[in-house]
């Protein structure tokens, strides 16, 4: 199915204010939260180039999202919900920048990183949603979307056609304790 996101989007923290106008295919096996937080970290994330894996779900070794950079170079490579300690060792190796949007159980994902060994490993940004809020955004998930997104200080406010929703955006590391 083919979604259209039309997101007036304010990034107060880092000053981007821009209006988004997305078409996201979901592939056939895309649950509903990963395809909202394929979407929501395109918004979180957003820098000149940025753009959804040709691939998709089609390539499992591609990132979800990815930007290029001078001369192909990866800048950018963004996963969504847990992925491997070895695909994240591969986007390390690969890209300046890894961001993690996970909508399942971070910490599951931040253990097998200090377990495994995972190139830079420290630099990889990990931002958790909360899985009700996915929920209750699915409920209003319509073929055409229009959204208005505010996120200041690790805090969303979403505005759909009829729902106000709201939530925090938790920040992980893969840091051991006390070090």
């Amino acid at each position: 199915m083919l979604y259209r996101f039309q997101i007036d989007f304010s990034d107060i923290d880092r000053g981007v204010y821009e209006t988004l106008d997305l078409r996201v295919a979901q592939h056939p096996s895309e649950t509903g939260p990963y395809l909202l937080s394929r979407v929501l970290a395109h918004a979180l994330s957003l820098q000149e180039g940025l753009e959804f894996s040709p691939m998709g779900l089609g390539d499992p070794e591609a990132p979800a999202l990815r930007a290029l950079g001078v001369h192909g170079v990866t800048d950018l490579w963004i996963e969504i919900g847990n992925p491997s300690a070895r695909k994240l060792h591969k986007a390390t190796k690969s890209a300046n920048r890894v961001v993690v949007y996970t909508y399942k159980n971070p910490e599951v994902l931040v253990q097998e990183m200090r377990d495994e060994k995972v190139h830079r490993a420290d630099d990889v940004e990990i931002y958790a949603f909360d899985p009700k809020f996915l929920g209750e955004l699915e409920k209003h998930l319509e073929k055409n979307n229009r959204w208005t997104l505010l996120h200041q200080q690790g805090h969303l406010d979403l505005q759909t056609r009829d729902n106000s929703l709201s939530t925090d955006l938790r920040r992980l590391s893969t840091k051991a304790e006390g070090k």
